[in-house]
């Protein structure tokens, strides 16, 4: 993408229209990006090895035990670019906890049976309409989840003002946010290795890393470097830090 494209593309436009694709990690799991998370073998999201790494996942004696408000009902953001890691993540942090929701934001898109307009950089008003709604349906849910007694882990890509924006519609306190910065080599080479593809002619790896580091706020939240991390690392740096270093006020 040029950089006079992404100048009229602003910081709205970044969202794929084809949605998630499957994410193969290694082990006998293979886990989806999109809504249903697929299990074999009794496994569970928390069992895989890595999301950037095979290395050995950390012990239970050895994991960060939720405390505090972990205990309590609040919302977790976690965002990312395609290919993050978002959603194994997500799901791994809402197994770690006693009452817990995982809330894809992407599945309100999917909601829609015609009629839906997928993002471009070149988005026309109605596929940001879209989009917002989008958000605001998923600031909604996760409010509700919490008001009845869940801690909600949220993940979808918000980037540039999306974010933000995200943050302020939500009302439920504590909230925190999360975001995911593998660098885009790591992603890339996961992206090559995958039997479906998440990226097509209108966005690049590089194309939505440079939205995520270059036109969202960096003071809103946790951002977390986890390409050499393995899904029960990053878990436990959410679980330690976010309340602390990514909380929204």
């Amino acid at each position: 993408m040029t950089a006079d494209r992404r100048h009229r593309l602003g910081k709205s436009a970044y969202a794929l229209p084809a949605g998630g694709a499957g994410l193969l990690l290694g082990g006998p799991v293979v886990v989806s990006l999109s809504p249903r998370i697929i299990r074999r073998n009794g496994g569970t999201a928390a069992d895989i090895i890595g999301t950037m790494t095979t290395s050995d996942s950390p012990t239970a004696a050895t994991r960060t035990t939720p405390q505090g408000p972990w205990l309590a009902p609040g919302i977790v953001v976690i965002t990312g670019i395609q290919a993050a890691g978002k959603s194994t993540v997500a799901q791994a942090l809402a197994e770690r906890l006693p009452r817990a929701v995982h809330l894809r934001g992407d599945g309100f898109r999917r909601n829609i049976v015609r009629g839906q307009v997928g993002m471009t950089p070149d988005a026309g008003e109605e596929a940001l309409a879209q989009l917002r709604l989008r958000h605001r349906l998923t600031a909604a849910c996760a409010d509700e989840y919490a008001r009845a007694g869940f801690t909600v882990v949220v993940q979808d890509i918000l980037l540039g003002e999306h974010l933000a924006q995200l943050a302020a519609d939500i009302v439920t306190r504590p909230l925190a946010v999360v975001a995911l910065l593998p660098d885009p080599e790591a992603v890339a080479a996961r992206e090559a290795g995958r039997p479906k593809t998440a990226y097509g002619p209108d966005w690049s790896v590089r194309d939505l890393d440079v939205l995520l580091r270059a036109e969202t706020p960096r003071d809103l939240g946790l951002w977390l470097d986890t390409t050499q991390q393995t899904v029960e690392e990053t878990v436990d740096a959410i679980l330690g830090r976010a309340w602390t270093e990514g909380a929204v006020a």
